[in-house]
């Protein structure tokens, strides 16, 4: 706990903590030549060692957020144990897809995405037990509530964000019975084994990138100001 982790020059500040080592992060780490690794698995362990579909070879985006969580290789039914938890998981309230509807085509999708995030708010299990007064030790409950509830709700909002902008503005309806690489496929209007499978496996690539990158320092900083995390990932 005393172990120095390293030093900050005066340039280093300047340029935005370029370089400086200032966290402790177990999930993954990107290394420039190797490329990324989850617990400390590369992507082709990955692809041999953790559940994939019935019908599929890539992984299963539930199986590398179960390795992530506990450090642990899944077995099958653990892995499907979380998918029909984050599928249980997956309405998005009316009044969110109601503002989707109504944003201008041209309003750009990561502001769409943005926006929407922020209005799911109304859904925070953290905000309602900070708001009844839950103590500080008691918040990750919530929290962990909440990151769930995110995970399930985020392909349904950027599938109705994809579908306002490109498709028409057609109705998103996900469907639970589905992994999520195969929900998010049908919600984006594809319905092709291999659209799956290359969706399963974009989910996995873009899983964890390190905790050092700007989007996800974001969400730290200001959930240590005890944000709840739909206004934290909002950020």
């Amino acid at each position: 706990g005393e172990k120095v982790l390293g030093t900050c020059t005066v340039n280093q500040a300047y340029m935005g903590m370029r370089g400086v080592k200032s966290m402790v992060y177990e999930t993954s780490l990107l290394d420039a030549e190797e490329g990324i690794r989850w617990r400390g698995m590369t992507i082709p362990e990955c692809q041999e060692k953790l559940p994939s579909a019935v019908d599929g070879e890539e992984p299963l985006p539930e199986a590398l957020y179960w390795l992530l969580l506990t450090g642990e290789i899944p077995t099958a039914e653990q892995t499907e144990e979380l998918r029909a938890d984050i599928m249980s998981r997956t309405s998005v309230p009316d009044h969110v897809l109601s503002m989707i509807k109504n944003f201008p085509k041209t309003l750009h999708p990561m502001a769409q995405f943005g926006a929407a995030i922020t209005a799911m708010q109304s859904e925070s299990a953290f905000q309602k037990a900070y708001a009844s007064g839950a103590h500080k030790k008691e918040l990750w409950k919530s929290s962990f509530e909440d990151s769930l509830n995110l995970l399930g709700k985020l392909p349904t909002v950027a599938a109705a964000i994809y579908q306002n902008v490109y498709k028409g503005g057609a109705d998103v309806t996900p469907d639970a019975s589905l992994d999520m690489g195969a929900n998010y496929a049908r919600m984006l209007g594809f319905d092709k084994k291999e659209f799956d499978e290359l969706l399963r496996l974009y989910l996995v690539l873009h899983s964890d990138h390190e905790g050092g990158n700007v989007s996800a320092h974001t969400v730290h900083l200001v959930g240590s100001a005890l944000s709840d995390p739909f206004l934290a990932f909002a950020a």
